[in-house]
């Protein structure tokens, strides 16, 4: 995906990967990221509330993109999955949490000038309307 030049669309946060964005995605990679070592199919599995279908298949997209290792073996007699997140992984979601880092910055940024622009308006008299006093004209 070409890089949007960021003095021209400073919120275009093109670095939001969307392999990792999706919620179940996002959360097995924060899981596996606190757990270097690796993480039972089991324990990811409850960790973020998934099923098993789910979970398989979310690992299969993460595994595609580079970003886990699925590792299958057996414990005794059982098959045992492990999965982890790759070196890649690890800085792909490093820097994926960059961008969100800087889009929530942003974001509070935005909403603390909208919230000062609602307050002056509201104590020069003018009616918040539909806006919810954030500052934002109806067309």
């Amino acid at each position: 995906m070409p890089k949007t030049d960021v003095t021209t669309a400073p919120f275009a946060y093109d670095g939001l990967d969307r392999v990792i964005h999706e919620k179940a995605r996002l959360g097995l990679l924060t899981s596996l990221m606190a757990h270097p070592k690796g993480l039972a199919f089991a324990d990811l599995k409850q960790l973020c509330g998934l099923t098993d279908g789910n979970l398989s298949r979310h690992l299969q997209v993460l595994q595609e993109a580079g970003l886990v290792d699925v590792i299958k073996g057996y414990e005794g007699n059982r098959p045992h999955t492990t999965c982890r997140l790759t070196r890649s992984g690890r800085r792909r979601f490093l820097d994926y949490l960059a961008v969100l880092e800087q889009l929530v910055r942003d974001a509070a940024k935005a909403a603390g000038t909208a919230e000062r622009v609602g307050k002056a308006e509201k104590s020069a008299g003018k009616d918040e309307g539909a806006s919810g006093g954030l500052g934002i004209q109806p067309v």
